[in-house]
């Protein structure tokens, strides 16, 4: 107990203690905002047609307010939000704008952010009739064109190798073959025209180098040091009464994309069979048919009295629920590495931090070894739970996103967003110049 005592000093002193963004010294820290025609980004926040099949027969469209953050959760609340995590784009690029290194002249700047909603302009692509005229094919070729003449010295400087931009959805959705007509997802990321350009995105996969993950958008945005301060001290006395937590369905939920296989949605299935089935150790949230997409407490409250939340993949193996846990201070368990541990390199650490914070469970030894999760959890000892749960809380602040016009106090650590920022701004600055 004494070790967790310390918690909210260790972690005051943990915030103040992270560099302090300088708006004079912007040595290789400088950005430029392309400039877009609407049809790019603000356009698409308002076309008819933009609507999340995950949330059908709803649409997007009331997610939009207050710059991709949504409305709040209720009118008491100054942290929580009803936010759609396929926002992030216009979210980052509303947050870009209070960057302290902007520049005017695109000659001084490190890095070009082109922000280009390519997510949500994915959406008449991903979803179009099959009698329909649209070419899967076709996505971003019209803003390649734009680049290549509008001031087009812009991107023959590097050939886009200084661009980058973001997305709220995987990489998988924008990597189909340009060969391959049967595939889920557009030709985006495989086409040659953009293989320069560095993505920023919820869900990378492997091997491109051009792909970096970033935490999925929460619905947790304070707007002060005191506000973020006494979420944290909530989270950190809040009684723990349930073992685990599974937030999720039993099987893969949709969207078709790639990366998805059978032992996956089946280990979903024997994680949903075995909390069914011991609710005196399992907290079981059914999130099927998107019933936890409009609704952050209906997750975050269960989270909040669980002592470890299971990440099990699904469709594709990241979740925006590991953040949504780890926010609560939920020790997180995963069963396979592409759901965190090679992905979020810039936020979470590297490989050997992770025994620090969270649990790793081969799903092999789920599915084929006949273990119990309850078991295998039950076995870990309280003083090593403590331990665990003050890392997760410590790593609360690399993972949240504060809303844009936030206290100067708040904004005086890097939180999610930044360090993305500066990830990006390091990845452009060692990545070759090319001629396209």
């Amino acid at each position: 107990m004494g070790l967790l005592s310390n918690l909210s000093l260790t972690l005051l002193v943990f915030l103040f203690s992270v560099s302090v963004i300088s708006s004079e010294d912007c040595t290789n820290r400088r950005i430029y905002i392309r400039k877009l025609p609407a049809q790019f980004n603000g356009d698409l926040l308002h076309r008819q047609t933009l609507t999340n099949p995950f949330l059908s027969p709803n649409s997007l469209f009331p997610h939009l307010s207050f710059n991709g953050i949504g409305p709040k959760t209720h009118k008491r609340t100054h942290s929580w939000y009803r936010t759609d995590h396929h926002l992030i784009e216009p979210f980052f690029h509303r947050r870009l704008l209070e960057y302290p290194c902007l520049v005017s002249d695109h000659k001084s700047a490190d890095a070009i952010f082109l922000p280009y909603y390519v997510g949500l302009d994915s959406l008449r692509f991903l979803y179009a009739s099959e009698d329909g005229d649209v070419d899967v094919n076709g996505h971003g070729l019209d803003l390649f064109q734009f680049l290549i003449n509008d001031s087009p010295e812009i991107w023959k400087r590097r050939g886009g190798a200084d661009h980058f931009l973001v997305t709220g959805r995987s990489s998988w959705d924008f990597s189909r073959s340009p060969l391959n007509k049967e595939e889920w997802g557009t030709t985006f990321l495989e086409s040659p025209e953009f293989f320069n350009v560095t993505l920023l995105t919820p869900e990378a996969r492997r091997w491109p180098w051009q792909e970096q993950a970033i935490p999925y958008l929460t619905s947790f945005h304070p707007a002060s040091l005191i506000r973020f301060q006494n979420w944290i001290t909530r989270a950190h006395h809040s009684n723990r009464s349930t073992l685990m937590l599974f937030a999720g369905s039993g099987r893969g939920s949709g969207g078709g994309a790639s990366g998805s296989g059978g032992d996956k949605i089946n280990i979903r299935r024997s994680i949903y069979e075995e909390c069914d089935s011991q609710p005196e150790l399992c907290t079981l949230i059914d999130c099927s048919n998107a019933k936890c997409s409009d609704e952050p407490i209906r997750f975050i409250h269960p989270m909040l009295h669980s002592t470890f939340c299971l990440h099990p993949p699904g469709d594709t193996p990241t979740r925006r629920g590991v953040f949504d846990g780890m926010i609560a201070g939920c020790i997180p368990v995963f069963f396979d590495e592409m759901t965190a541990k090679k992905q979020y390199t810039w936020h979470l650490g590297g490989d050997d931090d992770y025994e620090d914070f969270s649990v790793f469970i081969p799903k092999e030894d789920i599915l084929f070894g006949g273990q119990q999760i309850a078991d295998i959890l039950g076995k870990i000892t309280e003083e090593s739970v403590g331990r665990m749960r003050e890392s997760v809380l410590k790593l609360v602040p690399t993972i949240f996103y504060r809303r844009h016009g936030a206290s100067p106090e708040l904004k005086a650590n890097r939180d999610a967003f930044d360090l993305a920022v500066d990830g990006v701004l390091k990845k452009i600055l060692f990545k070759p110049s090319m001629d396209i």
